[in-house]
């Protein structure tokens, strides 16, 4: 009897089929009926153990015999031959290429049947002595973005994604908060202060002292702990299966407030509020803001009471500062005028915009997104599926722009005959092309409700080519929003260097917006255009470039990204009513 799997565990394995073929040099349609297969599954509604049990896989489109048996025999023993066969064939160090960007399958299978080398280290003086370059279809270029996509690898290695900290850290604080004795529990570090890369995770609690050894052994014996790397009375660390470092630390419940204080903020911050109590004769440290002694040293018998942050940072002639802002980057000047904006919240977001559909690189329908916004509480849709230049995307003709909008036409009415009030916004993410044109007639940009400009290609123009280019196109009558301005993958590929300054004072006069694409992967508008951005009076979004539903999710992080850049919901659009977005895009 075949064993109960999950829907996505199936994905993986046909999709590592699919990559692993390619790197072996096989057949590209073979690869691709895999590939094809695990959409097929992806999008799949119903339980795929009701296929599996009566063998019934080849019912659905896309799915033939030959990888319909593989699914079989995967859950019926656990492996599948010809993948085992395939994990052999290719050298592991190939697997470490697919991370460098710009390195897909073909291109490593280039490279390592013609040169022979499998090891990073053997690509690097390959791409150094000119091997690479003499490549059929490669040239010095190609060598010098493999060689600088390498170093950016290794710079960030010890870093993740905020969204994959974040899963780690919610993973761990979601089964420490049920042990006996936590009094109080929180991230801290940079996953608090949401910043885009996360190194070591951070986690606080408050205890009593006979509690804390109950405590460390409960997290060091955690499931996914795969390594202790140090076990204390009040700090541990540990390795996950993720190749993450976890550090605890445990404190007393009235040294709390000053210890997440302390973890919290980055070290310029610490080192300003350190700094500024001192003028005021009081010492800080992570036990708590302290008199001076004679010495002007701490007198651990005086301290000020405070049973928070907020009663630290009022001590100190400062308004509270969220978490977010904690960089020393001007956030002590509007504290202590108390100008600390109210940063905006995920529940003031009402609606999204820019999100993806299967009529383009989507995987869920309209009415699929549509309806997971609806259940996330938002009012409105803006779909904004890719123009025609992305043909790597099912970039939308313009027959087949008119044919969505039909569709979207008969879901509106719907909504509204069902007294459903949710709207979809006829949207587009047209490329913006090398001159800074869009990629459609301006008759036709104009009947859109919403326009996104972004680039998609052409990515390694020099600077002042790429903001001139993204000027033209933020000076287009008929665009709304320049989307992910930078273009760049975070760990993976370093933006364009545009001005980004200029940008945005350009943006702004033009009424247009600039997103923060809350994809953890981009979290571009950097926040540290923040200050400029609110200066000019530009108007952003948080918009989470789905491509399926639990792409929605990723406006948690966007919103991180939104309060580190100070901004409250006025200066985002999508926090506006669906009325109220609707003027804005007319003007």
């Amino acid at each position: 009897m075949p064993k109960p799997v999950q829907k996505e565990e199936i994905v993986t394995l046909l999709e590592e089929i699919g990559t692993l073929m390619r790197l072996a040099g096989e057949n590209d349609f073979r690869a691709m009926a895999f590939d094809r297969a695990a959409r097929t599954i992806e999008n799949l509604d119903d339980d795929i153990n009701k296929f599996i049990d009566e063998h019934t896989l080849t019912d659905l489109k896309g799915i033939g015999k030959s990888i319909a048996n593989d699914v079989y025999e995967y859950a019926e023993t656990g492996s599948v031959p010809v993948l085992e066969k395939l994990r052999v064939l290719v050298p592991d160090g190939l697997i470490a290429w697919l991370g460098i960007s710009g390195m897909g399958p073909k291109k490593i299978y280039k490279i390592h049947k013609e040169l022979g080398i499998t090891e990073i280290t053997e690509l690097k003086e390959k791409c150094r002595d000119g091997s690479v370059a003499s490549l059929d279809g490669m040239g010095q270029k190609t060598a010098e973005k493999i060689l600088k996509s390498i170093s950016w690898m290794e710079e960030f290695s010890a870093r993740c994604r905020i969204d994959e900290a974040t899963e780690v850290a919610e993973n761990f604080l979601d089964k420490l908060k049920q042990v006996d004795g936590v009094h109080d529990i929180s991230v801290a570090g940079s996953l608090r202060r949401s910043s885009e890369t996360i190194g070591d995770i951070d986690i606080l609690i408050a205890a009593d002292e006979k509690n804390a050894s109950k405590l460390m052994t409960r997290f060091v014996e955690m499931e996914g702990v795969m390594e202790v790397l140090g076990q204390g009375e009040t700090k541990s660390s540990v390795r996950t299966e993720e190749g993450r470092q976890v550090d605890l630390r445990i404190v007393s419940r009235a040294h709390y407030p000053a210890a997440l204080m302390y973890f919290t903020g980055s070290k310029d911050h610490n080192v300003a509020l350190r700094k500024r109590a001192r003028e005021k004769n009081l010492q800080l440290n992570e036990y708590g803001l302290f008199h001076q002694t004679d010495d002007r040293k701490a007198d651990f018998d005086r301290p000020l009471p405070a049973q928070s942050e907020t009663e630290i940072y009022r001590h100190l002639g400062l308004a509270f500062i969220p978490p977010e802002l904690r960089e020393d980057y001007g956030e002590f000047d509007l504290a202590a005028d108390g100008k600390v904006p109210e940063l905006v919240e995920l529940s003031d977001l009402r609606g999204v915009l820019h999100a993806h559909s299967t009529w383009s690189d989507g995987k869920k329908t309209i009415r699929e997104m549509a309806e997971a916004c609806i259940e996330l509480g938002y009012e409105y849709l803006g779909l904004t599926d890719h123009s025609r230049s992305a043909a790597y995307a099912g970039g939308l003709s313009i027959e087949r722009v008119k044919q969505q909008w039909e569709e979207i036409d008969v879901l509106n009415r719907e909504f509204t005959d069902k007294d459903m009030d949710f709207t979809i916004l006829k949207g587009i993410e047209s490329d913006i092309l090398t001159d800074g044109r869009l990629d459609y007639p301006d008759d036709l940009l104009e009947e859109f409700d919403l326009v996104i400009g972004s680039v998609h290609s052409g990515l390694d123009q020099p600077p002042e080519k790429m903001l001139n280019r993204l000027m033209e196109a933020a000076a287009h009558p008929h665009i709304h929003m320049i989307g992910h301005p930078t273009g760049r993958l975070l760990l993976r590929r370093d933006g364009n260097k545009a001005d980004l300054s200029r940008l945005i004072e350009h943006a702004a006069k033009h009424k247009t917006a600039i997103e923060i694409n809350a994809n953890p992967q981009r979290l571009d508008l950097d926040w540290r255009y923040g200050r400029k951005a609110r200066e000019c009076g530009l108007m952003s979004a948080v918009c989470p470039d789905a491509h399926d539903i639990k792409g929605l999710d990723y406006m948690r992080y966007g919103i991180g990204i939104a309060r580190k850049s100070g901004f409250t919901a006025e200066n985002i659009l999508n926090t506006k009513t669906l009325a109220d977005l609707k003027k804005w895009l007319e003007k």
